[in-house]
């Protein structure tokens, strides 16, 4: 793992190289690392927590994300972590009779160039974790919580626990609860959505065999969907069960839920599910309320900008946070590299990403209600699923970041 390296003035010419960074060692945050790094630049990762753990549960990752993804090496580390699904398969909450099916597997991967994966998140991170490690333009530094911030005209600077480090540029990749984006635009006011978000692993040896197909999954309700699909090659399922309700607001992923509350929401639901709740590892259980925040812009200024959830924080109704982010890092390199000056890199960056990630925004929020709508709302809903769903999932998955901003 490479020194530090303090810069004590911009160096902002093409070919030169900059020293960027990166504050949270996340999806998001190791992902513009790497991407920096291949092009030619010195990247230092501040990551507040002392070690990574092997936390959370399923992430998708579609042609879009992989495209990134294998750009960046890691295609033989990722198939060996994932599970790759035949289809996405939406079903009605209590017949079980199938609404519509979008081809997954080799259909997609034939269609985008691109396989769509299923991984546990944590997979996902060790893969992209050791990549940065192999790096010696990478450093990674945890238990390194960044007190404060300074900017200049030429530089900027973080201090933490074990000095202060100072840059070209800093990118605020630390998540939904960004320390960066309210240094830079104050506090924010999120919305409670309405909905509650469980999720939980099962053992697939545990389940009846060929009772859960190899697809992801989706069951629609009125006022609720359940999700679920395979991760660690299969041995794993990971669900993702969400309830519209009121009177618990705790946003954090890491609330344990209990078994006896996530089964009386979903009583009467079909017997698939039963068996998957039923089965469900209840130290592995955990929930927490969904928020919605609006599209910010400018994203940053001067030297700074935000990435990922810092600054598009993405309801989980089109499975595509992880991804966003995923794109984000390549296309902020892309822009940094061609640029004459980190300012100008910066605002193309967040130019050329802004649009996108409010359009996956908006949609995720409009799925929020239209998995949900109870009868008769619900048939029409059913009747033009197929066609709507398509078109969407095409504008998404055919975007290739890595062609994205590598010209002036």
């Amino acid at each position: 793992m490479a020194a530090l390296v303090p810069v004590s003035s911009r160096r902002s010419l093409p070919g030169e190289g900059l020293h960027a960074l990166v504050v949270g060692g996340g999806i998001g945050g190791l992902t513009a690392a790497l991407c920096l790094a291949r092009l030619g630049h010195h990247v230092s990762v501040f990551e507040e927590a002392p070690q990574f753990e092997d936390v959370g549960a399923g992430v998708q990752i579609s042609p879009n994300g992989a495209h990134v993804l294998h750009a960046l090496g890691l295609e033989a580390e990722l198939k060996a972590q994932a599970f790759q699904p035949e289809a996405a398969v939406v079903r009605h909450w209590r017949s079980g009779k199938t609404i519509m099916t979008s081809p997954l597997g080799e259909s997609v991967h034939h269609k985008y160039g691109f396989p769509y994966y299923h991984l546990h998140r944590a997979d996902l991170h060790r893969v992209l974790s050791q990549a940065v490690v192999q790096q010696s333009n990478i450093e990674l530094r945890l238990g390194a919580s960044v007190a404060h911030v300074q900017a200049r005209e030429r530089s900027v600077s973080v201090s933490h626990r074990d000095g202060t480090c100072q840059g070209d540029l800093l990118i605020g990749a630390d998540g939904i609860h960004s320390a960066i984006r309210r240094n830079l635009w104050g506090l924010e006011n999120a919305q409670f959505t309405g909905n509650v978000a469980w999720r939980a692993l099962v053992d697939a040896a545990r389940m009846p065999a060929g009772l859960i197909p190899p697809v992801s999954g989706v069951w629609w309700g009125p006022g609720k969907h359940f999700v679920h699909y395979y991760v660690r090659g299969g041995t794993l399922i990971n669900c993702v069960c969400v309830v519209e309700k009121q009177g618990w607001e705790v946003e954090s992923w890491t609330v344990p839920g209990e078994l006896t509350e996530l089964k009386a929401d979903f009583a009467g639901w079909h017997p698939h599910i039963q068996a998957l709740i039923d089965q469900a590892d209840s130290d592995s259980l955990y929930k927490w309320a969904l928020y919605d925040r609006q599209p910010i812009a400018p994203w940053g200024q001067g030297l700074m900008t935000l990435l990922g959830d810092a600054v598009h924080p993405t309801l989980p109704f089109l499975a595509q946070g992880a991804n966003m982010a995923i794109e984000d890092g390549m296309v902020l390199a892309n822009c940094l590299t061609c640029a004459n000056t980190v300012d100008q890199g910066l605002r193309r960056y967040e130019a050329l990403r802004g649009p996108r990630t409010a359009g996956i925004q908006r949609q995720s929020r409009r799925n929020a209600r239209l998995f949900h709508l109870a009868q008769p709302m619900a048939t029409l809903r059913d009747v033009f699923a197929q066609k709507l769903g398509d078109r969407t999932l095409h504008n998404i998955y055919a975007y290739r970041a890595a062609e994205v901003g590598i010209k002036p």
